[in-house]
């Protein structure tokens, strides 16, 4: 049987086995149990119509229902780190992407090393297509969506554009075009809103493709509802009632993307591919409260590696589940759908040799345990070092300066500064407990280390960091192992060729592919001077026996 897939919201992804698979991102989801009452159940976003009751997402909401809610789902705090892992199955640390974003002017990319999800599907016969932000490096050509595993392209490659005329800016001034059709600009389809100029192009991709000739995936990644914080006037005015604007805008702009789902799935009937289709709907990263998401009740927001920021809305709709109409809590990380799409395209496991992803197929559809344990959610080495961390307060093995995040079981563990830790209410919701809105206030983190046990305590008010130093030392010790993998950052300064002004006036490829690259080079020194003072003597076969520890010393 052949495979098909589609990703957007901010991503969605869809695979039919024969057919089409459906993946979905978004800026702004958790999870909670929506058969429980608020106070006692597991948390999630506030941005979806079943976690909360201000915005509206029916088409979500049934797709949801039908099939299977991942209430233990686990994605990056920003865009480009998300979306790598999408694509390699890889941890950060291991593409050299684990610092920020690609900006539009850095000559960096995806590591051509990388063999990309899309590519494994073209190997095993199918046809490929990604829809919407790329936002993974377009310095070179080969650094293209076109180059990097997917028949056809179309979408905006940098990270943030208009909505209507796909203009894009980095920084004041610098501004170009940002709409592609393959490898080519694609002046001529400005004007359309993005969320339904891609939604079209997905149903095109739909109706002449023959879903009995060959199978199918589309990476489907819309730009909603990342900012500017713009949509159709028609989508504002059930929310009129929002006192805040930006969630009002927000609210337009989610409901827009819920019409957009409602239309491709009634194409995915239509044409004869639903049947044997895979839908994967996933957040991309925490939502931006200033924004108007909301990741209430959970701490932190996007940017940050506290759960608002890394814990993902996800769900898989599919006629092919064998035990649907259910939540799952089994742990899934967003490099896991690497390895189960390349299983469920009749791919073996020599295909996903080496990736940091499971194939966590049996767990979401059976609901037998995932054979994920334990997730690096990641090492920064050039994030601020926090002033106050040091070797000695690491236990001598690892410095707590340097921003990093673990989770092993139900413990995690984070380090350095970990982004802005409060807990923000709903901006339109009154009566939350006011005690709770005066825990932190923007105030800086005097400490560089908080240990969590995430299943107990899933808003992270409890610090155990102090009550279980041996719990911290074992996770600061998977963090030294895990370091030991890691490759140089890569962060490249930025090119004033990129400028859009210099390029016939759109974001396009500016190096060409005879000019070599010195990937090796970058932040070396900066990213090696701390791990220099790391005690790294121990053997493997302590780090081996360490993990079976920490696992069997769940409380």
């Amino acid at each position: 049987m052949a495979t098909t897939a589609l990703t957007g919201f901010s991503m969605m992804s869809l695979l039919s086995l024969g057919y089409l698979t459906w993946d979905l991102m978004s800026p702004n989801q958790v999870e909670n149990d929506p058969e429980k009452p608020f106070i006692g159940r597991f948390p999630g976003f506030n941005d979806i119509g079943y976690h909360s009751s201000d915005i509206r997402t029916p088409v979500l909401d049934k797709l949801a229902a039908d099939g299977v809610k991942l209430e233990n789902y686990y994605i990056q705090p920003i865009c480009t780190p998300s979306r790598s892992q999408f694509i390699t199955g890889r941890y950060q640390i291991h593409t050299g992407l684990q610092h920020s974003i690609i900006r539009p002017r850095q000559p960096n990319c995806l590591p051509f090393d990388q063999v990309t999800l899309p590519q494994r599907l073209q190997e095993l016969g199918y046809s490929t297509h990604m829809v919407g932000k790329w936002h993974l490096g377009f310095y070179k050509k080969e650094c293209l969506p076109t180059r990097r595993g997917f028949d056809t392209y179309f979408g905006s490659l940098t990270g943030s554009v208009n909505y209507y005329t796909y203009d894009g800016c980095d920084g004041s001034g610098l501004c170009g075009f940002d709409l592609h059709e393959g490898e080519s600009v694609a002046w001529g389809q400005s004007g359309k809103y993005s969320t339904h100029l891609y939604t079209q192009r997905v149903r095109k991709i739909l109706a002449t493709h023959d879903p009995q000739s060959q199978p199918l995936f589309i990476f489907l990644s819309f730009q909603a509802v990342h900012t500017p914080l713009q949509y159709p006037d028609e989508y504002i005015y059930p929310y009129l009632g929002l006192e805040n604007v930006a969630r009002r805008k927000y609210a337009a702009m989610v409901s827009a993307v819920d019409e957009a789902v409602r239309n491709i799935t009634y194409a995915l009937r239509k044409y004869g591919y639903y049947q044997n289709s895979v839908i994967i709907f996933s957040t991309d990263n925490g939502g931006q409260p200033l924004s108007g998401g909301s990741n209430w009740p959970l701490r932190g927001r996007k940017g940050t590696y506290w759960e608002g920021g890394i814990r993902g809305l996800g769900f898989v709709h599919s006629p092919l589940l064998r035990k649907k109409r259910r939540v799952s809590k089994a742990l899934v990380h967003i490099t896991d759908w690497y390895p189960t799409l390349v299983g469920l395209a009749g791919g073996d496991e020599s295909l996903t040799e080496g990736v940091d992803g499971y194939n966590v197929w049996e767990a979401i559809s059976e609901g037998k345990e995932s054979p994920r344990l334990e997730i690096l959610h990641n090492i920064d080495p050039l994030y601020n070092h926090a002033r106050t961390g040091s070797l000695q307060k690491g236990y001598g093995i690892w410095n707590t300066a340097i921003q990093a995040s673990i989770r092993a079981g139900d413990w995690k563990l984070l380090t350095g500064d970990p982004g802005y830790g409060d807990w923000i209410p709903p901006q339109i919701l009154p009566g939350f407990p006011s005690s709770w809105w005066k825990q932190e206030r923007h105030t800086r983190p005097r400490k560089t280390v908080w240990l969590f046990n995430i299943s107990g305590d899933p808003y992270e008010r409890y610090d155990l960091s102090e009550q279980r130093p041996d719990v911290v030392k074992q996770l600061l010790a998977r963090l030294v192992y895990y370091n030991r993998t890691a490759v140089p950052v890569r962060y490249p300064s930025e090119d004033p060729r990129a400028d859009p002004y210099l390029n016939g006036g759109a974001w396009v490829p500016w190096v060409g592919d005879e000019e070599e690259d010195n990937w090796g080079s970058f932040f070396q020194k900066k990213s090696m001077d701390w791990k220099k003072k790391l005690k790294l003597s121990k053997s493997r076969s302590f780090f081996g026996k360490l993990k079976t520890r920490i696992m069997s010393n769940i409380v």
